[in-house]
């Protein structure tokens, strides 16, 4: 493509485990980015997207598959290629001037020509009168507005954004997202085009002109959606909602099944070794009053939803799964439905809710009924959590296998199915119903 700045061409990504194996976070990624695009990945933590964006600038390289910038393989951190972080990332003992020079003092330019630049940036994303100040003196947003100079001034061909908005207040992301766009469709900005990563499914439709929608285990792109939408882009319009019900339906479409397996146990599905979210028994028993609430009734569509709880794709989708992990509800077409289990618990009082807890979680998760089966068998219903995190980590990850066990501890304690003691680290039937 004469036109295209970048291309990601069937890349993988993995990294080496403990045991000497490699865990695959990204697999078979292809991507084009042409000249006055912005392109959105979205997805849920963990899908391997801040991944993609190291391979891009060239801070990373992929195990197979090749990164082209400008027709030529990216080898090393490349030239005209700059990145926006979530975190402000700037230094504290230097002023606002300073940290917008040092990109361009590491490219050695004459110390007039880095002057000019770093004040002209510094105008342009609106912080003239700022130069002097220090990080501490500013707000969350204009801490960012720096981080957004520092980037602009050595003039890249392609900015990346590591979701530049998320760590900032509702409001001042929405003021700072506009101001964005305003100055890209006016021309205005020295870039040629960007790759935002981005869990917020509005967002991504506000900015976007190609959405690529992943999905995890391992990261890879499961739908390409075009936003073709004028600017400027109303929340409202129909075809707007239409377009962000499409991406919640692709984020919650169910993967190919595949044939159940036994593991060892007996325990049938997916096995002790599939990973939990993190996800709390209040906030499952929220979500589940509140889809069983008016005026839901017991069905609800994850869009209108999640904008009346306030939650983002990283907040709601977790415990959606968790409900539908449980079958306290089903996930389907952007929608979540409870199920007569989910409707009977959200009716229920404290204790019945325990008990219905408890068998959903001993009937269902496979490592909570592994736990319990092995308590009942020892003869003092004691058993250390090593014993079961090893197991863990013969399967996944170690971050994964820790995030499973606290999600396991936590649904347990819930449940009163068993303890288990921080300090000695051991489960035990001491304290069930």
């Amino acid at each position: 493509m004469n036109n295209a700045l970048l291309q990601i061409q069937s890349c993988c990504q993995a990294f080496p485990k403990p045991d000497g194996e490699s865990l695959l976070v990204l697999n078979d990624i292809n991507l084009t980015l042409k000249e006055g695009e912005i392109v959105g990945l979205l997805g849920r933590s963990g899908s391997g997207k801040s991944t993609l964006l190291r391979l891009i600038s060239g801070l990373a390289q992929p195990v197979s598959g090749q990164v082209l910038y400008h027709g030529q393989p990216v080898r090393g951190p490349a030239p005209g290629i700059a990145m926006v972080f979530q975190t402000f990332a700037l230094f504290p003992w230097l002023t606002v001037l300073e940290n917008v020079q040092l990109g361009l003092e590491a490219l050695g330019l004459p110390e007039a020509e880095i002057r000019r630049r770093a004040l002209a940036g510094i105008d342009l994303i609106g912080l003239d009168g700022y130069e002097s100040a220090y990080p501490r003196e500013l707000s969350g947003g204009m801490r960012q507005r720096v981080g957004f100079a520092r980037a602009l001034v050595v003039h890249p061909n392609i900015l990346l954004m590591d979701e530049p908005f998320s760590a900032l207040d509702v409001l001042t992301a929405e003021t700072l997202r506009t101001d964005f766009l305003d100055l890209w469709l006016e021309g205005r900005l020295p870039i040629k085009g960007v790759v935002l990563v981005t869990h917020n499914i509005e967002e991504a439709v506000l900015m976007c002109d190609r959405v690529l929608v992943f999905s995890r285990n391992p990261g890879h792109i499961i739908e390409e959606i075009k936003v073709d939408l004028p600017h400027p882009r109303s929340r409202l319009e129909p075809a707007f909602r239409d377009l962000v019900e499409r991406i919640y339906v692709a984020l919650t479409a169910r993967p190919v099944e595949q044939p159940p397996r036994v593991v060892a146990g007996g325990f049938p599905g997916m096995g002790i070794d599939m990973v939990l979210p993190r996800v709390s028994p209040n906030t499952m028993s929220g979500l589940m009053e509140a889809v069983a609430g008016a005026p839901y009734n017991g069905q609800a569509d994850l869009p209108v939803i999640a904008s009346t709880l306030q939650m983002e794709v990283d907040d709601l989708f977790p415990v959606a799964e968790a409900l539908q992990l449980l079958r306290f509800a089903d996930i389907e077409g952007g929608d979540i439905k409870l199920t007569e289990y989910g409707k009977q618990f959200a009716e229920a009082g404290v204790d019945d809710r325990k008990k219905l807890f408890q068998a959903q979680l001993l009937a269902h998760v496979p490592l909570a009924a592994h736990i319990k089966r092995v308590l009942t068998e020892r003869a003092h219903h004691v058993a250390p959590r090593r014993r079961f995190i090893d197991e863990l980590e013969d399967h996944m990850a170690e971050e994964d296998a820790e995030r499973t066990m606290r999600a396991v501890v936590a649904w347990a304690r819930f449940a009163e199915a068993f303890a288990y003691d921080d300090r000695s680290h051991t489960f035990s039937l001491d304290n069930p119903s």
